[in-house]
């Protein structure tokens, strides 16, 4: 990965939050590590936490979009043994700064707790494409040593930063390039906003280029399966009714969307979990897979989400609605549903990824995401249903 930090650019900030500005919309610009709203920064000066707010994305990120919290008071929320979401969110916003402020990123709490001014922090994907991977955690120690933290997957919010906390306290810090959260993300921290972003670049490229020494993607691929338009419109009607609004449909035709779709095993790769959990809000914990019968597949979708539903809820959750966000069509590639063109856009690129770190994965001893349980909390946190409200 390519360091986008330009010298020149940087001797013209005068601040330190217009650098925290800079280094974050540097990191935004990679959809390789941040994707429609993915990922989060923070600065602190003093007592006070300035971390990337609800609602900005990082690619054009403002100095009004870093929520200032009281530090002391997240710092003091990490020590606690138990905090619910609403109690968090209520919380933090109570201890901002100023009160027209953003709600302040659900990992603020971590990012107080990092004693570094400067805070990145991504859903690289790369790292988590590997780590996606039976071997993931042993592929990752021998990539990076013992200079990255490795932490298995817990959910985000307090119970992440609640596991970072019990984690390091007994860690020298100086020692540390960067703290990986397996299935998530990637931190990197320093004191200069320069070498946090630097430090960044360095882990992701080792990844990747770990990836280019094992993997090769596919340059094309010759479809067996010939889609018509009228297909394909019959396809999107009957995910509108499931949906019960009106869809906008995208076709994915790639070399990587065809590979996935003759792979003999599909149907168990595509059970085996999406590239990162924040995504399921995005596009659901499995696609469907569809063939000449398109009522067919359909009609499997909705039994298998519904064992899905049934399998991890509780009498406080109600079911959410049984359209597919996406469908492999087999034979073929990939296309995806969004209410508009917008969404379906933010789903194509969701999806663009998740299809070629599932090949990846593939060729690194098996594409394995988290378990069905994990997936479901993600999906079904009221904080994130929150987000899709907005």
């Amino acid at each position: 990965m390519k360091s986008l930090f330009d010298d020149t650019k940087a001797a013209t900030l005068t601040t330190p939050m217009q650098m925290r500005v800079y280094t974050s919309q540097l990191l935004g610009q990679s959809e390789d590590l941040v994707l429609h709203g993915g990922g989060n920064t923070s600065y602190k000066d003093s007592d006070t936490l300035y971390v990337k707010g609800s609602g900005w994305n990082l690619i054009d990120i403002e100095e009004p979009g870093f929520a200032p919290v009281d530090l002391k008071v997240l710092q003091e929320m990490a020590t606690r043994d138990e905090l619910s979401d609403s109690q968090m969110v209520q919380e933090q916003r109570v201890a901002l700064r100023k009160s027209d402020a953003p709600n302040p990123s659900i990992e603020a709490i971590l990012h107080a707790i990092i004693p570094f001014a400067y805070v990145d922090h991504t859903h690289t994907d790369a790292i988590v494409t590997i780590s996606n991977t039976p071997n993931g955690k042993e592929t990752l120690k021998r990539i990076y040593g013992e200079n990255v933290l490795l932490i298995d997957y817990v959910m985000p919010g307090f119970i992440l930063s609640k596991e970072v906390y019990a984690k390091t306290q007994t860690i020298d810090w100086s020692t540390l390039e960067g703290i990986i959260l397996l299935n998530h993300g990637l931190f990197t921290f320093d004191d200069d906003a320069e070498n946090s972003y630097e430090k960044h670049i360095d882990l992701v490229t080792k990844a990747e280029e770990y990836i280019t020494a094992h993997t090769l993607l596919p340059t094309k691929c010759d479809t067996k399966y010939a889609v018509t338009p009228e297909y394909i419109d019959t396809l999107t009607n009957e995910v509108s009714k499931l949906r019960g609004c009106a869809i906008t449909s995208m076709l994915l035709d790639t070399p990587e969307a065809c590979t996935l779709s003759i792979l003999p095993h599909l149907e168990e790769i595509l059970l085996q979990g999406e590239l990162t959990p924040e995504h399921v809000i995005r596009i659901k914990p499995f696609p469907a897979v569809i063939a000449e019968d398109i009522n067919a597949g359909l009609g499997q979708f909705v039994t298998d989400y519904k064992h899905y539903f049934a399998d991890n809820a509780t009498s406080e959750h109600i079911c959410l609605d049984l359209a597919p966000r996406y469908a492999i069509i087999k034979d073929f590639g990939a296309v995806v549903f969004g209410k508009d063109a917008k969404e379906a856009k933010v789903i194509s690129d969701i999806v663009t990824h998740t299809i070629k770190a599932m090949l990846i994965g593939e060729q690194l001893g098996g594409w394995k995401s988290l378990k069905q349980s994990d997936i479901f909390a993600m999906e079904y946190w009221e904080l994130e249903q929150a987000k899709l409200k907005k």
